[in-house]
């Protein structure tokens, strides 16, 4: 398929400042959409090929008039990860929630040829399965986790021949782009590591699968021009190297004694966590009916991170509000 125009919310967010400019790099011409919670300023808006618009996705009016003369709509939007979800829940309720079915609505009726559903792997919660298929159970652990698994068929029940659907359940991402996130588990480590010679484990023995956030970005484009008949009403988990905390937290110190050999030995410390998600998660059905398979190692994100810190380009690591999603919404107030 050949989608030229496509609709991003929440594309002003970690993953869309660095999906925004790889789709204007493919000739794509691409409208964000965004409350702006984080500014715009991470954004190319040189690009003659973006669009910029601070909007709600609880608008349903403005949103549907804006993504009209769209092909494809690419959903972000959300009050992302379990502790920024807490800050406020009826926030979060409104935005992850209850504003999912109006949306697909809205974009069904603009005209949108194909709409694409980032959910989350952390639908599964625990299991101990060897491996966990896209057919396990969800068993979330979370209100956030619960609700990504809840909008799930409220996509899938309105797709039709003029209508497409695909979901994507991606692991934890991880590595570096403009709109920063120090607030995700390899990104955790790494500034920890980089910046104060130590890591702290919070539990360590859970099970997390993780992708680095270019391939998160090359499933999106792939996913936007993949055939119909391979992707519609499909839900692909999509991960790489599953591996514990504490294995993590290893690599973590490993990769970064390597890159700041001056930095001497970097100390970990573990702590108890109540975050128990553990998950092994399968992603051969997408390997299989796609042919994608991620390209990039956890150890690739943290060598990013390493680079990102020694070329000044993340200040403030620790003091900075806008790497931490809980200290950016709560200063901001944000409704």
């Amino acid at each position: 398929m050949d989608f030229k125009n496509i609709f991003v919310t929440g594309g002003a967010g970690y993953v869309g400042s660095s999906l925004v400019p790889d789709l204007i790099k493919a000739g794509k011409k691409v409208t964000v959409y965004d409350t702006m919670y984080f500014s715009d300023q991470y954004l190319p808006k040189e690009s003659q090929n973006l669009k910029v618009i601070k909007g709600d996705i609880r608008d349903k009016i403005k949103l549907e008039k804006e993504c009209k003369n769209h092909d494809v709509f690419i959903n972000l939007a959300c009050i992302s990860n379990d502790t920024s979800f807490q800050l406020d829940e009826k926030l979060s309720t409104s935005i992850n929630l209850d504003s999912f079915e109006p949306m697909v609505l809205a974009a069904k009726k603009a005209g949108i040829k194909r709409f694409i559903y980032a959910s989350t792997s952390s639908v599964y919660g625990v299991s101990d399965k060897k491996d966990v298929t896209e057919d396990h159970p969800l068993v979330p652990l979370t209100l956030y986790n619960k609700y990504k698994g809840m909008c799930e068929p409220r996509l899938l029940n309105h797709t039709d021949n003029n209508f497409e659907g695909v979901i994507f359940r991606p692991a934890t991402v991880c590595g570096y782009a403009p709109r920063q996130r120090l607030d995700v588990s390899v990104n955790i480590l790494t500034n920890f590591a980089v910046n104060k010679n130590q890591i702290k484990v919070f539990g360590g023995d859970q099970l997390r699968p993780n992708l680095h956030i270019k391939d998160y970005c090359d499933l999106v484009q792939l996913l936007i021009k993949s055939d119909t008949k391979k992707i519609k009403n499909e839900i692909f988990n999509v991960g790489y190297q599953n591996m514990s905390i504490n294995q993590i937290s290893l690599l973590v110190k490993k990769v970064v004694e390597k890159q700041f050999p001056e930095k001497g030995e970097i100390k970990i410390f573990k702590e108890k966590s109540d975050d128990n998600r553990s998950y092994h998660i399968n992603s051969d059905k997408i390997k299989n009916k796609l042919g994608f398979i991620p390209q990039r190692s956890i150890e690739n994100a943290v060598e990013d991170l390493c680079d990102a810190f020694r070329n000044n380009l993340l200040p403030n690591s620790f003091e900075d509000e806008n790497y931490f999603n809980v200290k950016k919404l709560k200063s901001i107030n944000a409704k």
